[in-house]
């Protein structure tokens, strides 16, 4: 038997002791009781060789200050249980079930206690007794199919137990069996990659390396990677950091360290991004798939804060979108690299498509890709087959990043690998998991990766050749003048709100310049219309500094005097009175120089290996011979379009064929209706 049919066969035995939980507690209720006593299980399968060695102990060492030292001695684990109880003495007094149970439980050691809490399992004990079926349950965690003896069942094997009931239970209570774990055959690939051509570490004597999750769920990464570095070099220790979110998840990831006899302590619980429980540490490694598509809105304060700490913390190159905090986690990642002095680190981290492409130069998103790969931190980013997760059937990406690259054949480079069709379809599916990665396509990933050559599915591009410079291309106003009966109607009209509607304007057109307070008189405007109905109605000027002369002749003759009008008054009345016209006269400022046109502003993105002005001239100006680029406006961004580079133009079938496949159709189905009416 295959060690994942074996797996999914011992975890729907263990699954269907919740058949006697029917009537107490509802099918989405089934995994607050299943999950905690399968590791409670576990625990007590695994003490059992030790028990009574433990219980001797116990008598003589209770009162020592250093009994935990001496008790975990005498276990062989790093923990214990100095109740006289087992699963199967608690059956020897089914009247006292739950008094028995619980001084069970309490005989476990500090660090279990800790995982125990996390279940929250008190309450269900309560209940399961006062139904009757507290015995009844732990009875069918003794029998057979419920041994979970390391003699039986791997610590591997255990691992992938413990997801495949969370998946279960995340099932029946409709939700992301996703959000806490990986399949192992992505975890695989990139463990692959997080090790590849690590020298020391292949052939190294006694090694301590460590690896760090963000967001490590039930630890199936930090286990993967733990034991294929033990394939690789017996002697080389990998230490495990992780920290987790979700209480029951945290609670499995923290006993199967126990359980493998790592330092259970370095599994921290909370949220990553408002509570960095590795403030200033750095890791070999990170390794991590954190959740995506999901908002920070609850940890906004915090993240902000942090922010504003700039590269002393770890957001200083910018904040994505509210929406989305995966590029976060990444930025957490890249802040716990040791520095490349220090031998560096090297990150393998999944994300969706999203954090690829999207946000404008600028933006926050633009500023961390701006920020990676102008770092050279870039080696590669893997395209996976739709389908292989759990919950969701979308793209999905791997990220590689180094800070090693320097002086190697990558440095500068960065390796697209577009592995979405390397995949075999799954006989049945597990909620969106139609496809698994076979072994022979994590190899051939491997060696793409490993060769850094280029294929039909592999691609070396520049760092560079994602950047682009947006600028800003602005056309000028070209508008003519005239104190029309119609324009004069209309100003009328809206001369209870025609000043705030065009405050905007000016402030746009003359950035510069307050507005003269007696623009906002109440009888202003009347007073322009006065003025204007003087003016000769059908006369168009072309140029404003006409317009402004006649009208300013007319202002002097009606309010009897010499002096000119304020400049910001007559540029305001000339934009009342202005129309747009292609035909006529750049509209400037007073130092002569062209005042933009919003509505005809336009932006384009020139790649940063091509000189700006030479863009420009063949692509702009041959079709708009006056415009400019305001520089002030010009921003840097990246963005990775890798679809793009991949894509493959496929012909369209020709008519005559689609007619004919068509018309084969439409026989079909008209034979299928005959049969069924009998016609």
């Amino acid at each position: 038997m295959s060690l994942s049919a074996n797996v999914s066969e011992k975890a729907a035995l263990i699954w269907a002791i919740a058949d006697k939980l029917t009537g107490v507690y509802k099918p989405h209720e089934y995994g607050e009781v299943i999950l905690p006593l399968t590791v409670i299980r576990r625990f007590d399968c695994i003490l059992a060789d030790t028990k009574d060695a433990v219980l001797e102990k116990f008598e003589t060492v209770k009162n020592l200050p250093m009994r935990d030292v001496l008790l975990r001695n005498a276990s062989g684990k790093a923990f214990y249980n100095t109740s006289k109880f087992t699963f199967e003495r608690l059956l020897d007094d089914p009247d006292n079930i739950e008094t028995n149970f619980r001084d069970y439980l309490n005989g476990f050691s500090e660090n279990v206690q800790d995982i125990l809490e996390k279940f929250k399992f008190d309450g269900q004990i309560t209940t399961m007794a006062n139904k009757g079926i507290l015995y009844i349950v732990i009875k069918e965690f003794t029998t057979p199919k419920a041994n979970l003896h390391p003699d039986v069942i791997s610590n591997l094997e255990m691992g992938y137990i413990f997801e495949e009931i969370i998946r279960r239970f995340s099932e029946s209570h409709n939700e992301d069996a996703g959000q806490h774990y990986t399949p192992r055959e992505v975890i695989q690939l990139m463990v692959n990659i997080l090790f590849y051509d690590d020298n020391d570490m292949l052939s190294g004597n006694n090694v301590v390396k460590t690896i760090y999750d963000p967001a490590c769920g039930t630890g199936g990464m930090l286990s993967v990677a733990e034991e294929y570095l033990h394939q690789l070099n017996a002697s080389t220790e990998l230490m495990a950091f992780g920290q987790e979110l979700n209480d029951q998840t945290f609670a499995i990831c923290k006993a199967d360290m126990l359980i493998k006899g790592n330092n259970a302590d370095f599994i921290k619980d909370g949220n990553t991004l408002s509570d960095d429980q590795f403030e200033g540490q750095t890791f070999d490694y990170v390794l991590s798939n954190p959740p995506f598509g999901r908002e920070w809105k609850n940890e906004k304060a915090a993240v902000e804060a942090e922010s504003k700490r700039g590269f002393s913390g770890r957001f200083g190159p910018g904040l994505p979108a509210a929406s989305d905090g995966q590029m976060l986690f990444l930025l957490t990642a890249i802040s716990k690299m040791k520095e490349p002095k220090d031998g560096g680190s090297r990150i393998a981290i999944i994300h969706n498509g999203s954090p690829l492409f999207t946000g404008d130069a600028g933006s926050g998103p633009s500023e961390i890709r701006k920020y990676i790969l102008e770092n050279d931190l870039l080696e590669a980013i893997i395209a996976l087959p739709n389908d292989i997760f759990y919950n969701t059937g979308i793209a999905t990406y791997i990220w590689v990043l180094s800070n090693k690259k320097a002086g190697t054949k990558r440095e500068g480079k960065v390796q697209l690998i577009n592995a979405n069709g390397l995949y075999e379809k799954r006989r049945k599916a597990l909620g969106n998991k139609r496809n698994d990665i076979p072994e022979s396509a994590t190899q051939e990933i491997t060696r793409l990766y490993g060769d850094f050559v280029e294929s039909e599915i592999s691609k070396i591009f520049n760092a560079t050749d994602f950047g682009y410079t947006k600028i800003t291309v602005e056309r000028p106003y070209r508008v003519h003048f005239s104190a029309s009966y119609k324009k004069m109607k209309a100003l009328f009209d809206e001369k209870d709100t025609i000043i705030p509607k065009f405050n905007k304007l000016c402030q746009e057109m003359f950035p510069n310049k307050c507005l003269h307070p007696a623009i906002n008189k109440p009888n202003f405007i009347m007073d322009v219309l006065s003025i204007c109905y003087q003016m000769e109605e059908k006369k168009l000027y072309k140029n404003i500094d006409a317009f402004q002369r006649d009208f300013t002749d007319i202002w002097r003759k009606t309010y009897k005097t010499t002096g000119d009008i304020e400049p910001a008054i007559i540029d305001f009345i000339s934009i009342l009175f202005s129309t747009e016209d292609p035909d006529a006269d750049i509209f400037r400022s007073e130092k002569g120089l062209p005042i933009a046109n919003p509505e005809l502003r336009d932006t384009e993105n020139v790649p940063l290996k091509e000189n700006i002005q030479t863009y420009f001239e063949r692509e702009v100006l041959p079709f708009a011979r006056d415009a400019w680029i305001d520089e002030k406006k010009s921003k840097v961004g990246y963005e990775i379009p890798f679809t793009r580079y991949f894509y493959k133009y496929e012909a369209p079938k020709p008519s005559a064929e689609i007619m004919q496949e068509i018309l084969a159709i439409e026989s079909e189905l008209d034979g299928a209706l005959a049969e069924v009416f009998g016609a």
